[in-house]
């Protein structure tokens, strides 16, 4: 997992409805994009973690490899979702086996799984001295999840270099791009199609993170109900790329209505951190999945939690010749390509 840096890394991003690949190279001044791609799946091939057509799942997967670089063996990968947990605790300092032992018996009591049935890895992220104390954020998969996703791209014929989880590579490409204020507190939102992941900045580091089980899925399926359009033109529709050949009051109406399961979980997940963190507000949110491509959507959740947006750009400081990309547009679609960044960055800050 943590080898010899290579000349390029690959960010392979399995998502409910799309997969996206992109292709950094390592260059003397930061990176290259040297590939990029995606492919949607077909309606409903993978639900709410559950993969219903495995055989559509890894055509599209090995299609899309061949697409940018049939070469391409290993690939960063990440999870998130129902068999994914973090959580954010504080215990006694301690070290060595001491604390993984500790850390591990503060897991077993928050975890809703067995013990014994999860990969756990953790971060001690601050240390105070004065109170004698740690703050631990810890990350557990259910192994059967786990190995059931790795199993999953191994049969695709690519090798699992590094797992990571959706929130973190959705930081990974935000804190390469930006300068973090720490007098501001951000919330990384990442809206998928089935789960929306929560990246917590709180004094300029890391808090915590959070998924929302909802995604843009249930605006998608409105749209396509109320236009009575097919997926074409139900994928094309709620990326914003119809125009006016629908009609936009319509479209806007369906997708304020449809957002609301999705704003509530938001809503819900920043109450529950700023409990957590005695902070008395969210500054800041950064937007990126799908959902930021959502036409109205941005605007409405600012509206509706009164917290200004950005959208976020993962390729700000990495160069890319537009040319190469003239049938994706990178620069529109760039909120999606978050994730796969981040994975391929590697956890790599940007340098001053």
């Amino acid at each position: 997992m943590f080898g010899n840096r290579k000349k390029s890394t690959v960010g392979l991003d399995i998502g409910a409805n799309t997969v996206k690949l992109v292709k950094l190279d390592h260059t003397k001044t930061g990176y290259f994009l040297s590939g990029l791609g995606m492919r949607e799946f077909p309606a409903e091939a993978i639900v709410s973690d559950e993969i219903r057509d495995r055989d559509a799942v890894i055509f599209n997967i090995q299609a899309l490899i061949d697409q940018v670089d049939p070469k391409i063996k290993d690939v960063h990968v990440s999870i998130s979702g129902h068999g994914v947990i973090t959580d954010k605790f504080t215990i006694d300092r301690k070290a060595g086996a001491e604390a993984e032992q500790a850390i591990i018996f503060e897991t077993e009591q928050r975890a809703p799984f067995d013990i014994d049935d999860v990969t756990i890895d953790y971060h001690i992220s601050q240390n105070d001295e004065q109170q004698n104390t740690m703050d631990v954020l810890m990350v557990a998969a259910r192994n059967e999840f786990l190995d059931g996703f790795i199993e999953l791209v191994e049969e695709c014929d690519l090798r699992p270099t590094l797992v990571d989880i959706d929130a973190f590579a959705a930081l990974n490409a935000y804190e390469y791009n930006y300068d973090i204020d720490p007098e501001r507190t951000t919330a990384i939102v990442n809206v998928g199609h089935d789960v929306t992941n929560i990246c917590y900045l709180l004094d300029g580091a890391l808090h915590s993170t959070r998924d929302v089980s909802s995604g843009v899925r249930e605006i998608f399926n409105s749209i396509q109900k109320e236009f009575r359009l097919n997926l074409e033109l139900s994928t094309k529709a709620i990326k914003g790329e119809l125009g006016e050949s629908i009609d936009q009051d319509m479209l806007k109406a369906t997708i304020v209505s449809a957002s609301d399961e999705l704003i509530s979980g938001i809503e819900q997940a920043f109450t529950y951190f700023k409990a957590q963190s005695k902070a008395p507000q969210i500054d800041w949110i950064v937007l990126s999945g799908g959902g930021a491509l959502v036409p109205y959507l941005a605007e409405h959740i600012q509206a509706k939690l009164a917290v200004p947006i950005e959208m976020l750009n993962p390729l700000r400081s990495i160069e890319y010749d537009p040319q190469m990309y003239e049938y994706l547009q990178p620069e529109k679609i760039a909120p999606m390509l978050a994730v796969p960044i981040g994975l391929a960055l590697r956890k790599v800050k940007k340098k001053s």
